[in-house]
């Protein structure tokens, strides 16, 4: 698009902001802005084992997962740290995953290694399927403008099971957490066999679209009325509402209940897979070793994997740092559990130097209260 100013490190290939990244910010928080994820990988899998293949080997409950519905769901290693978030769409016929970018590759070969006999086929859909990220309040009414009719209504953004920690049962007794509802449109181009689907998301939307049509639905959408945004907006807004994104506000060691994936991503009352010893553990004894927190920043944004310290002794890391239309200069960190909510920090950054930085109040990722489930079956 026209004026894009280009974005870096793991957002390259989309666009920073178009000219005014804080005007950008005002009117997705108002209103409805288009924000171009396209960057992010796709991996497209068919066949009738899909969902039982995914439920098995994800953490969450994905065997009775109903045509037109959306999930989040974690890969974990052996010990229970985060490897992969993926965000799920299936459409009756094939299941959609959208991942960070760059770790399409590495995904690709876990699940090949855990095909086995079963009818699956992972592919990367990267090359054909793209997101983008229609955020605001209005979202799904300008999306619904931009596109016609849906196949199914959405609930607006903040209602229901659109919201991060709702949860809604769709398996008899069990609940599936962070479900997020699907429509569909029809397809601009007939001769292809599958159209747009349509997230529910706390953010808003997301599309995801025959990647030849990105062009075009953006332009649908700007007739619409909605305001192109730039990635810096969507993620000050990302932060703001404590939203951890892999990679970044993450690392090596990050298990579920640090960052709050644990009531949008995790299962707690599923059977077996890889890492639930850990999440069922550390759930039942309420000691994750660390948390993910707001910090409030002195005047400045900060580098990620700036080291913070309080008192001289290093507590913890800086994720994202964005500079919010409201908030200022905010961040997420991931600091040692022990760390009290007043404590006074500093962000050691390597460019800014010593910058002060306190926690904002409300920080911390929500943890549901019932336990965890079983550890075999």
């Amino acid at each position: 698009m026209t004026g894009a100013v280009p974005a870096t490190g793991p957002d390259l290939g989309v666009a920073d902001h178009y000219g005014d990244p804080l005007r950008e910010q005002r009117k997705a928080a108002s209103g409805a802005a288009v924000v171009d994820r396209s960057h992010r990988g796709v991996v497209g899998i068919t066949g009738s084992d899909r969902l039982s293949w995914l439920h098995s080997i994800t953490s969450q409950h994905l065997g009775t997962l109903p045509a037109m519905r959306g999930s989040e769901a974690l890969v974990l290693s052996p010990h229970g740290h985060v490897e992969h978030h993926l965000m799920i769409a299936d459409d009756g016929t094939a299941t959609w995953l959208d991942v960070e970018p760059g770790t399409t590759d590495q995904l690709l070969a876990y699940l090949a290694s855990m095909r086995f006999l079963l009818r699956v086929e992972p592919v990367d859909s990267t090359g054909d399927r793209a997101v983008l990220s229609v955020i605001g309040p209005a979202a799904v009414a300008a999306v619904t403008d931009a596109l016609g009719p849906l196949d199914r209504s959405l609930p607006c953004p903040g209602d229901g099971p659109a919201t991060r920690t709702g949860l809604t049962e769709y398996d008899g007794d069990r609940l599936a957490q962070g479900p997020y509802p699907l429509a569909a449109t029809h397809h601009r181009d007939p001769g292809a066999s599958v159209g747009t689907l349509v997230r529910a998301m706390p953010h808003g939307v997301d599309l995801l679209i025959p990647r030849p049509e990105l062009t075009a639905t953006v332009d649908r959408l700007r007739s619409a009325g909605v305001t192109p945004a730039g990635i810096a907006a969507f993620e000050a807004l990302r932060v703001a509402d404590r939203r951890p994104r892999l990679g970044v506000d993450t690392d090596h060691r990050t298990i579920p209940h640090e960052v709050g994936w644990l009531s949008t991503a995790v299962h707690l009352d599923k059977g077996c897979y890889r890492g639930q010893e850990t999440v069922a553990r550390v759930h039942n004894l309420g000691r994750p070793p660390r948390r993910m927190v707001l910090l409030h920043l002195d005047g400045t944004t900060v580098t990620q994997g700036a080291q913070v310290s309080a008192a001289g002794r290093t507590v913890g890391f800086v994720g994202t740092s964005a500079m919010h239309g409201e908030l200022g200069p905010i961040a997420l960190a991931i600091l040692k559990r022990g760390v009290a909510d007043d404590a006074v920090l500093v962000v050691n950054d390597p460019a800014a130097g010593r910058v002060a930085a306190s926690i904002d109040p409300a920080s911390g990722p929500q943890q549901p209260a019932r336990p965890a489930g079983r550890l075999t079956g």
